[in-house]
């Protein structure tokens, strides 16, 4: 079997190559160059250097999200294009689950967490051991704060620091979390390789979709969605002198 993988989540870019579980070739870029110029004739690289070529493929993953809007959409839209002519399965991936999957070797617990802005990250927790990765809380955004009095509970075990916000959440901790170890520059990111190897656990598990299917995963709305909310709620109520607020229309005084 043949798995593509690509990765567009954060400001890196990548893509790998599976065969029966063999990682035939692998491409990171980390420029900040935009993902719509990068990501195709990455793809098209890999694939040629391989000797393969899309029709080859077997099944596409992506990292659905968490992440940057519109990273993911780049993302979820490229393989949309590539598998929908011949109805090629999709699989759609978590960017934090493919973190974990990047570490398998480590034995511990991954705190994978990118930087959501607004004093908060995207986060979810995984526990590794043998050689396997078990998901202990479902991807959900929070406060560093909150995070750090979650782990705190969690005993002296091994805390692996992974993603773009791992620095952030690091040098917040400080010395109240001494038992978190902040990974290498060549770990901290995830990689397709990690995309594609959590794949095959939904390979197993039957747990693939088509490109109709095929959904960017937020966990917030994107910022101009809850600046124009914020907006639109602030122009049909108004305070009354009693604290109460009611509906008024719009432009009213």
């Amino acid at each position: 079997m043949r798995l593509l993988a690509i990765d567009t989540s954060a400001a890196p870019v990548s893509a790998a190559l599976l065969q029966d579980g063999f990682l035939a070739g692998e491409f990171f870029l980390n420029t900040k160059t935009t993902h719509s110029q990068t990501l195709m004739p990455l793809i098209e690289s890999l694939l040629s250097l391989t000797s393969c070529t899309l029709r080859d493929i077997d099944v596409i993953a992506v990292n659905a999200g968490p992440g940057s809007f519109t990273g993911v959409r780049i993302g979820v839209a490229s393989v949309k294009g590539m598998t929908l002519p011949e109805e090629k399965p999709c699989a759609a991936v978590s960017t934090l689950a493919a973190m974990a999957y990047g570490l398998p070797y480590q034995s511990g617990l991954v705190c994978a967490v990118m930087d959501a802005r607004c004093s908060q990250v995207y986060n979810a927790l995984f526990r590794l051991r043998d050689g396997k990765v078990e998901r202990l809380t479902p991807d959900r955004a929070l406060s560093i704060e909150e995070l750090l009095a979650e782990l705190q509970t969690m005993g002296e075990e091994v805390i692996y620091l992974v993603g773009d916000g791992a620095e952030l959440c690091c040098q917040t901790f400080g010395e109240r979390l001494p038992s978190a170890i902040l990974t290498p520059m060549n770990l901290r990111y995830q990689h397709a390789y990690g995309t594609a190897k959590a794949a095959e656990q939904l390979i197993a598990e039957n747990r693939l979709c088509s490109s109709d299917e095929l959904m960017p995963t937020y966990l917030r709305l994107p910022q101009a969605e809850r600046e124009l909310k914020a907006r639109q709620q602030k122009e049909t109520l108004t305070a009354r002198p009693d604290g109460e607020k009611t509906e008024v229309s719009k432009g009213n005084p």
